[in-house]
């Protein structure tokens, strides 16, 4: 009842007045806390334990790993000189879950003449697909270890076209012992599954984090150095090749990913870890197994939305003064050459209302539901709102019907003050980041996002409606 006015029901009678300011008194409070609550969440995540779920009750060594128990029970090889780790780095994919690459970790024991692949990019859907998937969209991601042969690996890499490195790891004997152990350790059935972090633990960070417990620290140590990017970044330029995803990951995740990565951070990334290992003379007798061109990237999204401004300041330039048709018409604008305007306005407002009401819900969910703390508490909340999907309805009007719908005068009253906070939303939005009140990254949709929203806002409020007079009888 309260959003009645974005149905265009002409022949409804007009909502009450303390409902209009109980709706736009909802809408301010979601967009104060939008960018308030960020200063207080974000608190929470300098931890990356806690943003991975690790329980505090877990013994952990010096280097923030598990202690390795029963130690002395592992069954280790005779000469370890004949034992020799290789590290796996593949190549982007073409797809949404194999975008940033993979890493893994061969052993080869010529002492007992194993060679197998450790990979950490494996998760369980035997408790069924839709299960699976409710518990990604809440957060819970439980990866696990698993081992095959090399030529499975291969193969399946080999499969999807994606280029594979094999580099051979320049350890000492009581590294490999400890790498080795580590290992062992981790192949225990309970302790396969982990809690997947796309930036703090993955299938890359693993290895990242078991090869330096097995060099005591110094992995680390020489990897505290800040790069130029961010996490942000880094998505970003990965994901170039998916211009939709790209758009919407930079839409949908907060600040928690715009800080700039130090080389340790940095190395969550195959790539980032190889370069880097290589970087301080870590790796030996590199070589590719396979080789295929990677995916092309894609056109920037952003100019997609920027070319709407094109049409609109074409409509916005088309507003012209009404004529009053009947007695119940008030004074007002319209478009010229209705027919064909108003279906263009209803397009572009099929777009906006529904990638603003589909964005804005996805933060909200997020943010009240799910464990992905890179969903929490994000500005752009002041620009997407949930409630924009209800505008699809007099969109499809102005598709449908070419002209301006009638509507009552409190409808009419109920829209115009609901365009006018979008517009105010958004210029606070524009400040807020100029004035660095925010530490979210928000550039590309200040430059490309908001002038459209901002004049889209302005056509309908001009134009976008046919106000009519309630007339009474006595």
């Amino acid at each position: 009842m309260k959003y009645e006015a974005c149905q265009g029901l002409s022949h409804a009678l007009p909502l009450p007045r303390q409902r209009y300011s109980h709706a736009l008194f909802l809408a301010m409070l979601l967009t104060l806390v939008s960018f308030v609550a960020p200063k207080f969440v974000f608190a929470q995540d300098a931890n990356p334990a806690a943003a991975t779920g690790q329980e505090a009750s877990i013994s952990l060594n010096d280097r923030g790993l598990p202690l390795i128990d029963n130690a002395a029970s592992i069954l280790v090889p005779v000469d370890l000189n004949r034992l020799q780790f290789f590290l796996i780095t593949v190549d982007v994919g073409n797809h949404l879950w194999d975008n940033f690459g993979h890493t893994a970790l061969r052993m080869v024991d010529e002492n007992s003449g194993t060679d197998i692949v450790f990979n950490w990019g494996l998760f369980d859907t035997s408790v069924g697909y839709m299960r699976f998937g409710a518990n990604f969209v809440r957060g819970i991601m439980e990866y696990q270890l698993g081992v095959s042969p090399p030529h499975w690996e291969l193969s399946r890499y080999q499969g999807e076209a994606r280029t594979v490195w094999q580099d051979r790891l320049i350890l000492t004997n009581p590294q490999k012992l400890q790498l080795y152990q580590r290992l062992s350790w981790n192949l225990r059935p309970e302790n396969i599954v982990y809690n997947y972090d796309y930036f703090f633990d993955n299938c890359t960070t693993r290895v990242r984090d078991f090869l330096d417990e097995a060099m005591d620290g110094t992995l680390a140590a020489r990897s505290q150095t800040l790069v130029q990017n961010s996490f942000r970044d880094e998505v970003q330029s990965h994901y170039a090749n998916l211009p939709l995803i790209a758009m919407s990951l930079d839409v949908l995740m907060n600040s928690r990913i715009d800080r700039q990565m130090t080389q340790w951070e940095q190395m969550f990334l195959p790539a980032s870890l190889r370069q880097h290992l290589n970087r301080l003379g870590l790796l030996a007798d590199g070589e590719i197994l396979a080789q295929f061109t990677p995916p092309a990237d894609g056109p920037n999204p952003y100019l997609a939305v920027i070319a709407l401004l094109i049409p609109l300041i074409l409509l916005f330039l088309s507003v012209r003064k009404a004529s009053i048709a009947s007695f119940s018409s008030q004074p007002g604008f319209t478009l010229r050459a209705p027919g064909l305007s108003y279906r263009v306005l209803g397009l572009i407002a099929v777009a906006i209302c529904l990638f603003s009401g589909v964005y804005g819900s996805i933060m909200v969910l997020g943010w009240l539901f799910s464990a992905h703390l890179d969903m929490h508490a994000n500005i752009n909340l002041m620009l997407f709102w949930p409630t924009d999907l209800l505008g699809l309805v007099m969109a499809m009007r102005w598709t449908l019907m070419g002209r301006a719908p009638a509507v009552s005068r409190g409808r009419n009253q109920f829209i115009m003050l609901y365009m006018a906070l979008h517009v105010v939303s958004a210029i606070v939005y524009v400040l807020m980041g100029l004035i660095g009140l925010s530490e979210q990254d928000t550039t590309s949709l200040k430059v490309f996002v908001v002038p459209v929203l901002i004049v889209f806002a302005l056509i309908v409020s001009i134009a976008g409606l046919r106000p009519v007079r309630s007339l009474r009888f006595t």
